[in-house]
Formats: C-alpha cells, sequence, structure tokens
C-alpha cells in the first residue's frame, strides 16, 4: 500500500519487503544492557514522544491503531523542518529505541530523509518534510481526530 503512495512521488524510492519483527521478537531478541530492560508498548510511545518533542519536531500525531489495523498497534506521524532535520530525527529516534533495548527497528526512506518510516513492530514512526506530509496526508487516511493531535512547539 505504501508503496501505491509512493510511486507518485518524483524521488521515490520501493520500500524493503522484509517484515518488521513481531513485539514478541523484538523483546526476545532485545538488547539487556539496559538498566530497564526492553519497554512496554506504552513507553516507547512516550519515550518517541518525548524525543521528538525535544528535537522540535512539528506537528506531532499519535494515532492508535488497535483495532483497526493489523499491520501495528499505533502510528505517530511528526514533520521536520528540512532534510537535515527530518535525518536527525529519526537518528536520535533510532538511538533511543537502541538505547531502550529495542533496537530491531526497520528504517526506509533515510537516504533522501523526505520521507523516513521507522518500523519497530508494534509501533510505526513516520517522519516528513511538511511539502511531502501535506502531499500524502497519512492522517486524512486514518481518519484522525483533534484529541489525538500534541502540540510540540
Amino acid at each position: 500500500m505504501l508503496w501505491v503512495l509512493l510511486r507518485d512521488h518524483p524521488r521515490s524510492t520501493p520500500l524493503n519487503r522484509e517484515s518488521a519483527p513481531t513485539a514478541h521478537e523484538a523483546s526476545a531478541a532485545a538488547d539487556t544492557s539496559s538498566p530497564t530492560g526492553p519497554l512496554n508498548q506504552g513507553s516507547v510511545e512516550d519515550l518517541i514522544m518525548a524525543r521528538l518533542d525535544d528535537d522540535k519536531a512539528q506537528d506531532i500525531v499519535l494515532i492508535d491503531l488497535k483495532g483497526k489495523s493489523p499491520v501495528a498497534d499505533s502510528m505517530i506521524i511528526a514533520s521536520g523542518r528540512s532534510h537535515r532535520h527530518v535525518g536527525a530525527l529519526a537518528d536520535h529516534i533510532l538511538r533511543a529505541l537502541k538505547d531502550a533495548g529495542c533496537g530491531r527497528a526497520r528504517v526506509e526512506g533515510l537516504p533522501h530523509c523526505d520521507w523516513v518510516l521507522i518500523d519497530t513492530g508494534d509501533l510505526i514512526i513516520h517522519l516528513f518534510r511538511p511539502e511531502v506530509r501535506s502531499f500524502y496526508n497519512i492522517e486524512k487516511i486514518w481518519a484522525v481526530d483533534s484529541p489525538h493531535r500534541v502540540s510540540a512547539n
């Protein structure tokens, strides 16, 4: 489905077709060097939301997918101001996930940094440049209501 959306973008590249690990696979293979061990789903969401807020991501949206999709339990969508900002947001999220013991995330789109997708299994993170985000309008697909929006200024 994402390839259908991506093929219309002028600098699109196909997504990796390997499946992301499930939450059970990720927790079984998680790095145990973290002092608190692997995090649960709510803690991972909180970690990512805090990291995005600290890094000045714009228009952060959390979408609960439980009961709506078998792909993931939740999705976080945020914007960066430029290619470099989107790349830095992605890098910081990947480092935070690794430090928290959830280091097996799949990443797509990092070379161009127009749209970076990070798949942790039960959580999908989309990082966009504002123009690309408005073009694909993922929030409309999932009919995001205003209570799910988080202000990050």
